[in-house]
């Protein structure tokens, strides 16, 4: 007696393909919303040419340091008054009779209000209009 057995056929393994074009549609969907068209303009615009180097020059810079005690540092030079009559002497002999300078203000963190207000008075009475101040990075960056 020989026993026979049964091979079954193995079936091929399907592949769904309904739930696939079911995410593509959502990600074509998706890229629809979310993409931006620009639109082209009828006139054609031809932008004149200009060397641009040329116009970069810094303009002159007067430093003014503030101690946290209110002592006034212009340039290098420490003043050895604190009043504003002495700070626009020392700002006029800095700009040299121009115009365009940018007065720099490098003030202490724990100096008064007050003194940083007098250099910006003196810098106005000195006809110096650009001020900027100096800043640094926090520590840990």
């Amino acid at each position: 007696m020989s026993i026979r057995f049964r091979t079954s056929g193995r079936d091929e393994p399907e592949i769904n393909l309904i739930p696939f074009i079911d995410i593509l549609l959502v990600v074509l969907i998706f890229l629809m919303a979310t993409t931006t068209y620009s639109k082209y303009t009828e006139l054609q615009v031809n932008l004149p040419v200009a060397d641009a180097d040329a116009a970069r020059t810094q303009p002159k810079e007067i430093i003014v340091s503030v101690g946290k005690e209110g002592r006034y540092a212009v340039g290098r030079t420490v003043l050895p008054s604190t009043d504003v009559a002495a700070l626009v002497q020392a700002l006029q002999a800095q700009a040299n009779g121009q115009q365009d300078v940018v007065v720099v203000i490098n003030a202490d963190s724990a100096t008064s209000h007050q003194s940083v207000i007098n250099v910006m008075e003196a810098a106005r009475r000195s006809g110096l209009n650009q001020i900027t101040f100096a800043t640094q990075q926090p520590r840990g960056r």
